[in-house]
C-alpha cells in the first residue's frame, strides 16, 4: 500500500509554517493517541503515521528533501520516524497529555523541585540614612523547612511508607503499542513516598513560620522606591527546590531642610536685604554637618542659585556625586523704622529715582506690602 503525502496525514497545506503544523500534530495526536483507544489497532497506525509526518515536516532539511524528491528523499521505506532527532515530540505530545517522558526516559513532572515564593520587605529609613548608607537588623516572617521532618512533612517515627503502587519510583511506565509511555503515579503524585503518620510539628505541611533576623547594608544613594533584592532570603522551596528572593522596597522620610532631585539636594537660605545690595559671605549647612561657605556678589536678587559642587549624594552606583544648590531668598522687613524709611528714600533720591518714576523705590514699596 502506497504512503499517504504527510501534508494530507496532517491536514495543512504545503505553504503551512511551523506553528500550523505542530497545531495539526497536537490535534491530531489527541484524537489517536493509544491511552485514548486502547486496543484500536487502527488509531495505533494513524497515530504512528501522524508522528512519521510530523517528524519529516518539523524539521526543515528533511521537509526540503521530501518536498523535492517524495518519500524516497527521507528514506521513509524504513518507516521514516526517527526518535534521535525528532528532539520536540515531548514538547508537543507530553505537555499535552501530561505524562513526562516517552521512549523509555525516567522522571515525571510531578516529582519536580519548586523554588519558594519571594518575599518583599518595606523599610522606611530617614534621609541621611538614605544618603550615607547604613546597616540594617530586619525581622523577616517566612515559611521556612519544617526541621523536624526536613520538610517532607511526616513523622519521623515512621510516619512514612514508599508507595506501593510505583515501588518509591514516582513513575509508572506503560507499554501502549508503539510506545513505552511513563506517568507520575497517581497513588502518591509523584513523589514515591506516602505520608502515614503527619509530622505534628508542621502538621503535614512539611514547613513552618519562622521569623529570621537579616543584618543587611543600604548602599549610599540608595531614593525613594529603590528595590534591593537579597539572594536566596525568600520562602523555602519544596522537593529540595532553591529558596525565594526579598525585595526590600525603601521609602524615605522627608528632610527639614534639603530636597533631594536625583543626586542633587537643594536648599533656601534666608538673606537680608542689606547683604543682597552688598554682598556676602554666607555660612550653609551641608549634609556632612559641616558648613561650607559662599560668597553672594552685591545686587544678588532673591531666588538666584549658588552651586557647592559635590556636596549633594552619591550615586548608588558608583557615579559621580551630586551637588548642593542653594537657593537665596532675600528678606525685606515688614515694618521699617522712620529711620529705614528715610534711609531708602535718600537711596532713591542719590538713584534719581522718586515715587513718580518708579524703580527702585517702587520695588521696594512693592516687597514692604
Amino acid at each position: 500500500m502506497p504512503k499517504r503525502d504527510y501534508y494530507e496525514i496532517l491536514g495543512v497545506g504545503r505553504d503551512a509554517g511551523q506553528q500550523d503544523i505542530k497545531t495539526a500534530y497536537r490535534r491530531l495526536a489527541v484524537q489517536y493517541h493509544p491511552d485514548k483507544n486502547a486496543g484500536n489497532k487502527e488509531a495505533e497506525e494513524r497515530f504512528k503515521e501522524g508522528a512519521e509526518a510530523y517528524s519529516i515536516l518539523s524539521d526543515s532539511g528533511k521537509r526540503a528533501r521530501y518536498d523535492r524528491f517524495g518519500h524516497s528523499g527521507v528514506n521513509a521505506g524504513t518507516g521514516g520516524f526517527d526518535p534521535d532527532v525528532f528532539s520536540d515530540f515531548s514538547d508537543v505530545v507530553g505537555d499535552f497529555f501530561g505524562f513526562g517522558d516517552v521512549f523509555g526516559g525516567s522522571g515525571s513532572r510531578s516529582n519536580r523541585s519548586q523554588r519558594g515564593a519571594d518575599l518583599r520587605y518595606d523599610l522606611r529609613i530617614s534621609f541621611d540614612e538614605a544618603a550615607f548608607g547604613l546597616k540594617a537588623k530586619l525581622k523577616i516572617p517566612r515559611m521556612e523547612l519544617c526541621q523536624n521532618c526536613e520538610g517532607l512533612g511526616a513523622d519521623p517515627e515512621g510516619g512514612i511508607e514508599v508507595c506501593p503502587t510505583c515501588k518509591g519510583q514516582g513513575s509508572v511506565r506503560y507499554q501502549q503499542g508503539f510506545f513505552s509511555i511513563s506517568r507520575a503515579c497517581e497513588h502518591c503524585h509523584g513523589q514515591g513516598k506516602l505520608v502515614k503518620i503527619p509530622c505534628p510539628e508542621c502538621q503535614g505541611q512539611g514547613q513552618e513560620k519562622k521569623e529570621k533576623i537579616l543584618e543587611i547594608n543600604i548602599p549610599a544613594g540608595v531614593d525613594e522606591g529603590s528595590r534591593l533584592r537579597i539572594s536566596r532570603e525568600g520562602e523555602t522551596g519544596t522537593q529540595g527546590g532553591p529558596a525565594g528572593d526579598l525585595y526590600v522596597v525603601i521609602s524615605v522620610e522627608e528632610h527639614p531642610f534639603f530636597v533631594r532631585q536625583e543626586n542633587d539636594i537643594f536648599c533656601e537660605i534666608p538673606v537680608a536685604f542689606h547683604q543682597a545690595a552688598l554682598g556676602a559671605d554666607l555660612s550653609v549647612p551641608t549634609l556632612n554637618k559641616e558648613n561650607k561657605t559662599i560668597r553672594i556678589p552685591s545686587g544678588t536678587q532673591s531666588e538666584t542659585l549658588f552651586k557647592l559642587k559635590g556636596c549633594g549624594v552619591s550615586s548608588v552606583n558608583g557615579g559621580r556625586k551630586g551637588d548642593q544648590l542653594v537657593r537665596v531668598k532675600v528678606m525685606i522687613p515688614e515694618k521699617l523704622t522712620k529711620e529705614q524709611q528715610e534711609l531708602i528714600e535718600r537711596l532713591a533720591e542719590i538713584s534719581g529715582e522718586t515715587e513718580e518714576s518708579g524703580g527702585l523705590f517702587d520695588a521696594v514699596k512693592e516687597m514692604l506690602r
